[in-house]
């Protein structure tokens, strides 16, 4: 394939994924709020596609996508209403334009499975909407289905960014500051003095900040995106479970690291499903119970300092602690001492599931040990609260860019290691009697007990301990342990880079840094530190 026909393809997918996925929105909107805008987007995206695809010579799409515009173009002219049914037709459709265009993208470009089906129920579809001429009115809601409010389209997918030019012409000027500040630091360090030589480094790194900072909003994308494609995942499950939701999204426009975006992708659909899954009830058993038939997710994002924090919560039915109690039971546990923080804790214990059966959504105990490892692998945490009988929320706080961090600098050995600045609670000395004893062990701080590990020997290092040492005392998500190191550096600023394949499996490790000197350092993963300290000392009870 020669490199133009390679940008081409580059452009088209581009392109034309963000037409699907607003044609998509729109389609889902119909349903509850049909309006002649909406729809006329509709059919400018699927007049797109076609063009696009026929130029392409994608003769397999262009059908899919004209045969749609002939349905929409009904609706449009005739001032139709659009059933359910309807709806769901046109959202296969978006779905196999999609497939197409992937496989187009890796060179299969004839039709899939089942195309020429396709075709035909969406003539039929329009054949049945030629024989209608009623003007378009709002339909109800009708009983046994599910409602997903509309929210605005746009957005993007991918690895590519719409930057807005005011920022790269800040980069740009930030740029040729810079090297104005170069070539005179050269200057000054070959004719002038300490001081001059000082005060022109001084302003060299002040610029060097500024661009950095704008750098960094450069990736910074709304999260709208991200929670506008849980619209028809609740739609298409709440469906399947013959259940009414509705879908709220808060915040859409709060801005993050776009790496993050892609983190956040798969926890949260492990949560939207298993919210309508085992939160919500059925339209009955809402009904029975006093609530409103249709029951609501709210996804909601909103900043905190230095983080982003993502909520969904439901008016489902709540943890079921009397079954949360029994597992305890089942794991050799004392529920009747335990709180109730403690017991909402098994929840993500991979393969505890609280519910009755197993179905194709959940009930194996995977899809919340998922999202606490997947968002820890993001540096971040999440919490659970609940009220039986009233719903669930679940919080995610993540880092707002996963380029930097605040680090705190230890030393083991020769060598320095980084643990993020936010985990560290506290430093103290370790006890005498204790330096220098291997393995770990149990300290008294203020009263609570506190595990520790020695950093030592989880990275096995080797040669002798200091006759003195340190504990670091690490917190997160509410559990705390101390690590015990030889020294300790200090905090200071310090740049992520990911760990070559060979490295990545190390326990304990999450990535790596230039330290000021020059050496790499390595990132300590404090989730993996903490769950190490936990067993080492179930283990010795």
């Amino acid at each position: 394939m020669d490199l133009d026909r390679e940008q081409l393809l580059a452009t088209f997918a581009e392109e034309s994924g963000e037409l699907l996925n607003e044609m998509e929105q729109k389609l889902l909107a119909l349903e509850t709020h049909p309006d002649e805008e909406g729809l006329m987007c509709i059919f400018r995206g699927a007049h797109t596609v076609k063009g696009a695809a026929g130029a392409l010579g994608f003769s397999a799409m262009a059908d899919v996508a004209h045969v749609v515009e002939d349905v929409l173009e009904v609706v449009q002219e005739r001032r139709l209403p659009v059933s359910d049914e309807q709806v769901s037709l046109l959202l296969e459709s978006v779905d196999r334009l999609r497939e197409m265009m992937q496989g187009a993208l890796v060179g299969r470009e004839g039709p899939l499975e089942g195309h020429e089906a396709l075709l035909e129920r969406l003539r039929a579809c329009g054949a049945a909407l030629r024989q209608q001429a009623r003007p378009m009115v709002a339909p109800a809601v009708p009983a046994e289905e599910p409602v997903v409010e509309e929210a605005p389209a746009g957005g993007r997918r991918g690895r590519t960014l719409r930057v807005d030019l005011e920022k790269l012409d800040r980069i740009a000027t930030l740029t040729g500051e810079l090297a104005i500040a170069r070539t005179r630091l050269a200057q000054v360090l070959s004719t002038g003095t300490a001081e001059e030589a000082l005060g022109v480094h001084l302003e060299a790194d002040r610029l060097h900040e500024e661009l950095r900072e704008e750098v960094m909003r450069v990736r910074m994308v709304p999260v709208g995106p991200l929670f506008r494609q849980h619209l028809r995942t609740v739609r298409d499950l709440a469906r399947a479970e013959r259940k009414w939701a509705r879908l709220v999204l808060k915040g859409e426009d709060v801005e993050v690291d776009t790496a993050l975006v892609d983190g956040l992708r798969e926890p949260l659909l492990h949560l939207v499903r298993n919210a309508v899954d085992h939160g919500l009830e059925t339209p009955d058993e809402r009904r029975a119970a006093g609530k409103e038939a249709c029951g609501t997710l709210v996804l909601r994002a909103f900043h905190e300092p230095g983080s982003l924090v993502v909520e969904l919560s439901d008016d489902g039915r709540g943890l079921r602690y009397d079954r949360l109690r029994e597992k305890a039971r089942g794991l050799g546990l004392e529920p009747e001492r335990m709180t109730v923080e403690e017991l909402e804790e098994l929840v993500f214990m991979p393969g505890l599931s609280t519910a009755d059966t197993v179905t194709e959504v959940s009930g194996r105990g995977v899809g919340m040990d998922v999202v606490r490892r997947s968002v820890e692998a993001l540096r971040g945490m999440v919490t659970l609260r609940s009220e039986e009988g009233r719903g669930t929320t679940m919080t995610l706080r993540v880092p707002l860019t996963l380029a930097t961090i605040q680090g705190f600098s230890v030393g083991v050995g020769e060598e320095t290691y980084v643990l993020p600045l936010d985990a560290v609670r506290e430093c103290l000395e370790l006890p005498a009697e204790r330096c220098g004893q291997p393995g770990g062990g149990v300290l008294n701080l203020r009263g609570r007990s506190l595990p520790y590990l020695r950093l030592r020997e989880v990275l096995g290092v080797e040669g002798p301990g200091p006759a003195r040492e340190n504990v670091v005392v690490l917190g997160h998500g509410g559990g705390r342990a101390g690590l015990v190191v030889d020294a300790l550096h200090g905090e200071g600023q310090c740049v992520l880079k990911p760990l070559g394949r060979l490295f990545r499996h190390v326990p304990g490790v999450s990535g790596s840094t230039i330290l000021g000197s020059g050496r790499v350092g390595l990132v300590l993963d404090v989730p993996t530190l903490l769950r190490m300290a936990m067993r080492q000392r179930a283990a010795a009870r």
